[in-house]
């Protein structure tokens, strides 16, 4: 029986497991003694008692709750009562959205690590629905991505394999999953980084960058003073686009005059590829130092994180605006006003800065996955899965894995296929695909946004997706579990499962409260629920 709740200047206080029932009661939904230690640990709620024996305020409780409560009931009045709004996973932070090797690389189109957890983890309880994976499962992820089912299935004791079209997604995803040096990967990055230092004494880009913005903290204060500057414009006191456009117009005199002094070489003396187009002379030459750098190591697992190190760097060095990272427009070679921070800024004329925060970044979330990583396998395989035979690769790569396949089979499937006519996924990482000469097989991608979301494109998509899960069957085991996230607005998944012998026998509607669009109208997803018909 659970004791009576202690008092404390008139607060009401339980202990983490009468908290957990209270709020699993209140919200007609399972709240784990972890659920609620999390909110203590990201203060989220006050933190009361002794750190031997917490104790948390039940009226806080609430209301932390009941802030929530506003945004599912507007969300539900446009996507339906259906509405899972647990699954919105609206409790954690962004940080934890992209924890630990889930962000060593961008990636458009990935779920969250959370959403995986709650398919596959084996835990049970009177609340949740049945189990459909278990310890020393294998689970399959045909549309692999960036590898989050792979790191999941990790942490939670499963094995995993991935497949996918892209080469360099696939390295992607065995750099986040595969054991590292780290102290060896660290010795490594600082020798690279201070032969990149050499490298740059040799040239004026970064002398001519320091002047540069030395100039623009001048002149921006001047003219475009913080906060000042941006309450004038809201109060309609200045005119943002003349007055901005008069003043851009200014600092480019100052611009040239120190291009001119400092003898920097802006454009390439090429545009025919991705890399002279979006690249400045000066990064440019800096990427294919380290890229030549990088080639001469002779371990194969420390090349590829300096690889994905360098790509992410090479990703935020493209010349473009600040409020154009996500869709390139035109090259910008030049300052220019940027009303994103409502002051003039720059293009990049040195990868270093970028480098130097990447590759403290990525080895720190390399050692955070290390503390969590189970002794299990997980490995993605290059492949088209329309017609890979899983086996038969497997044997070349992870032997022990292959005969685990042959012979307990592959419990299920947990993937986001790509969305009709949404993203083409091979030209989102170009850059990479110059840079290490990977083939691109775009022409093999199922869905790709160059093919449109009319008529022929949806059947096409239809045609792809039913045939990856009929060649994926061949090595499920019997009484296996295929969970899909999609976002059907053609309801094409009814007869995706008739055309690849599977039924669907549940459906989970998630609200994506997260997304990477500037567009944050409601918005929901499906993780369809599939079996032997």
């Amino acid at each position: 029986m659970s004791q009576l709740p202690l008092f404390e200047k008139g607060k009401k206080l339980l202990n983490l497991k009468e908290a957990s029932k209270w709020a699993s009661q209140y919200l007609d939904r399972k709240i784990t003694v972890s659920n609620i230690s999390y909110l203590l640990q990201y203060g989220r709620i006050k933190r009361h008692g002794n750190n031997g024996n917490p104790l948390i305020d039940i009226d806080e409780l609430k209301n932390y709750y009941d802030s929530f409560t506003h945004k599912e009931k507007e969300w539900k009045k446009f996507l339906g009562d259906d509405l899972n709004w647990h699954l919105s996973f609206v409790e954690y932070k962004e940080s934890e959205r992209t924890k630990h090797v889930h962000r060593l690389h961008p990636y458009k189109g990935k779920f969250i690590p959370q959403l995986v957890e709650y398919f596959l983890d084996g835990h049970t309880d009177e609340f949740k629905r049945e189990v459909f994976f278990r310890k020393g499962d294998i689970v399959l992820d045909p549309f692999c991505g960036s590898g989050t089912t792979l790191v999941q299935a990790n942490e939670l004791g499963l094995h995993a394999i991935g497949i996918d079209i892209s080469a360099f997604n696939v390295m992607i995803s065995n750099v986040k999953v595969e054991r590292h040096n780290i102290i060896k990967l660290q010795k490594t990055i600082q020798r690279l980084t201070f032969e990149l230092e050499q490298f740059q004494r040799k040239r004026n880009n970064t002398v001519f960058e320091e002047h540069l913005l030395k100039e623009l903290a001048v002149f921006n204060k001047k003219y475009f003073p913080s906060p000042d500057y941006k309450r004038k414009v809201r109060q309609g006191l200045v005119n943002e686009t003349e007055y901005s456009r008069e003043k851009e117009k200014k600092f480019l005199s100052i611009y040239w005059d120190l291009v001119k002094k400092y003898n920097i070489q802006i454009k390439q003396n090429k545009n025919e590829t991705f890399l002279d187009k979006w690249f400045l002379a000066p990064v440019r030459e800096e990427i294919d130092f380290l890229f030549e750098k990088i080639k001469e190591i002779e371990e194969t697992k420390i090349k590829k994180v300096l690889a994905i190190i360098l790509s992410r760097t090479v990703r935020s060095c493209r010349a473009t605006t600040h409020a154009d990272l996500a869709t390139l427009k035109e090259p910008v070679i030049t300052t220019y006003y940027c009303k994103k921070h409502g002051k003039i800024c720059k293009p990049i004329f040195s990868i270093m800065g970028w480098w130097r925060r990447y590759s403290v970044d990525t080895l720190n979330r390399l050692s955070q996955f290390d503390k969590l990583r189970t002794n299990t396998m997980q490995i993605c395989l290059v492949g088209d899965s329309r017609t890979v035979n899983i086996i038969e690769e497997l044997e070349k790569k992870n032997l022990r894995l292959a005969e685990m396949v042959s012979k307990q089979g592959i419990a299920g499937i947990f993937s986001s296929p790509p969305y009709v006519g949404l993203i083409n996924y091979h030209e989102q990482h170009a850059y990479a695909y110059e840079i290490f000469g990977f083939e691109r097989r775009d022409e093999l991608e199922i869905g790709p946004l160059f093919k449109g979301q009319g008529k022929d494109a949806r059947d096409s998509y239809i045609e792809g997706i039913a045939k990856v899960l009929l060649n994926c069957k061949r090595f499920l085991k019997k009484d296996y579990n295929v969970f899909l996230v999609a976002n059907d607005k053609y309801n094409l998944y009814s007869r995706i499962a008739e055309l690849a012998g599977m039924k669907i026998i549940n459906q989970y509607k998630r609200p994506v409260l997260n997304r990477v669009e500037k567009d944050r109208s409601a918005y929901a997803e499906i993780i369809f629920h599939l079996k032997e018909n």
